[in-house]
């Protein structure tokens, strides 16, 4: 059985998708962009506004499940420039705690609504 989490907190799904999925006791949060839920305007004046953001937007992903970062087994960090990899690194740090979940970070071409950085995560539920 699987269990759509939805919440006004983040972005709208820009395509056929939904923010979150439950199954069983794992959260698969889709990848989010540093998207503004109120206003729909990309946040997007440094990498670490749009890296913050982005982690918001997750953070309320996660709060709907009824869960927090402490459960997040696993992340994604798609960046367009691997040259922002320590920036993105600090603020993702200060959402993440011993232990911190796996993680890959991986330089890609383009981005939807060329964004320079999208996060997807995976949670257990307790």
């Amino acid at each position: 059985m699987k269990t759509i989490v939805k919440t006004p907190n983040a972005p709208t799904p820009l395509a056929r998708y939904n923010q979150a999925i439950i199954a069983g006791n794992l959260v698969f949060v889709s990848a989010m962009l540093g998207q503004d839920p109120l206003t729909g305007e990309l946040v997007m004046e440094n990498i670490e506004a749009e890296t913050t953001r982005v982690m918001e937007n997750i953070k309320a992903i996660l709060t709907e499940a009824g869960i927090n970062f402490s459960n997040v087994v696993k992340s994604s960090i798609f960046l367009k420039d691997m040259q922002n990899y320590a920036k993105v690194n600090e603020v993702y740090g200060s959402y993440v705690t011993e232990p911190f979940p796996a993680r890959e970070t991986i330089q890609v071409g383009a981005l939807p609504m060329n964004v320079n950085i999208e996060i997807s995560m995976i949670a257990v539920k307790a």
